[in-house]
């Protein structure tokens, strides 16, 4: 979701900031754990003397509460206009409440059943999320195409079974390794689809890396 369709660095920073600030945790630390991560797993990472439920919940109403400057990323609303609505979920480490207040505050169309933080007991880089995204769509994960940014993202994507194509938004090329393509946004991102139960084709122009 973040990253990919849309984009609340802001959010995400200041809450986290906010929240280290109030525990002595080292902000900067903290927001780079913290991206593409369960929130309740980097709590309990940053600090596991304290009740991770708890500070989660603080964290996420943080979140909730900031989305200004929420917006929607490059090439996101032709590629979703192009796919089958029954054909592609949302995978975000993000709460169900916090998905759904950003992707509506970016535009964005959000799917009746997604896989969120409180779908899976381990979060990304395990395969578990994606294994979900795969059973909910009612396929294999071989069947899958992943879109991620996040390095977390790509090797749970990878470890799943799915394809995995990463952009380069908001991390480096050289932790994106787990991926097999690299593109910079979904923007060129093409759709076919074919009839019957034939799927779909998409086409894109890879980064070399």
């Amino acid at each position: 979701m973040d990253g990919i369709l849309i984009s609340s660095l802001g959010s995400v920073e200041r809450s986290w900031t906010r929240w280290a600030q109030m525990r002595g945790v080292d902000p900067a630390h903290a927001c780079r754990v913290a991206h593409g991560c369960r929130s309740i797993e980097t709590v309990a990472l940053l600090r596991p003397d304290l009740d991770a439920e708890a500070e989660n919940l603080i964290v996420e109403n943080m979140e909730i509460e900031d989305i200004e400057e929420v917006t929607v990323l490059p090439g996101v609303l032709n590629l979703l206009a192009a796919l089958p609505r029954e054909r592609w979920t949302v995978v975000t480490s993000a709460t169900d409440p916090l998905a759904r207040v950003r992707l509506a505050a970016g535009g964005i169309p959000v799917p009746e059943r997604i896989v969120n933080a409180n779908s899976v007991t381990q979060g990304k880089p395990h395969p578990a999320p994606y294994l979900a995204g795969a059973e909910l769509l009612g396929l294999r994960p071989e069947q899958c195409v992943v879109f991620e940014d996040a390095a977390s993202g790509t090797k749970s994507a990878r470890a799943a079974g799915c394809t995995v194509v990463a952009t380069t938004f908001s991390h480096s090329v050289e932790s994106l390794a787990a991926a097999h393509y690299l593109i910079p946004d979904l923007t060129g991102v093409e759709v076919r689809v074919l009839g019957g139960d034939q799927g779909m084709v998409l086409r894109f122009t890879p980064l070399t890396r």
